[in-house]
């Protein structure tokens, strides 16, 4: 099967299962017919530019992040994490409050996310404001946060 049948397919099993291993994505492309090897899949991981996040549960798991060259490291997650304090929104404007001096680390997740519905975000000391294109937006950009952030 064509190469971009097969990274469609990857994006595919990584959405839904919480893989944290080439091992187990060869594994689940092979029950999907998918004659694949470990090299194979590593270039593909690479090409996908998929990273791995560390879920709830204490488990890696791959994810892909949208944005092109935008690519979020697993460090500038963790930063995120552990900086914010609290996210709250009121029409179409988020407010994230962040430890002192860490909202703008925690803007560049943000930042790195290039959605669209995402007009903008200004940073202060410990305070990040993310302004959404539509109130619509709001819970799209907080799914896409939670869903980095695990």
């Amino acid at each position: 099967m064509a190469r971009t049948t097969r990274q469609s397919k990857i994006l595919d099993l990584i959405k839904n299962y919480e893989i944290d291993t080439q091992e187990e994505l060869v594994s689940k492309l092979r029950n999907e017919d998918f004659n694949v090897t470990q090299a194979t899949i590593s270039r593909d991981i690479k090409e996908l530019g998929l990273t791995k996040i560390l879920t709830e549960s204490g488990k890696y798991k791959y994810i892909h992040v949208e944005g092109g060259n935008n690519k979020i490291s697993t460090k500038i997650i963790n930063v995120f994490k552990e900086s914010v304090i609290s996210i709250e929104s009121a029409n179409n404007l988020m407010v994230i409050k962040t430890l002192v001096g860490s909202a703008n680390a925690a803007s560049i997740l943000i930042d790195k996310l290039a959605m669209n519905e995402i007009l903008g975000t200004i940073a202060g000391d410990d305070t990040l404001l993310i302004i959404a294109r539509e109130t619509e937006n709001v819970k799209a950009i907080k799914d896409r946060i939670a869903e980095i952030t695990g």
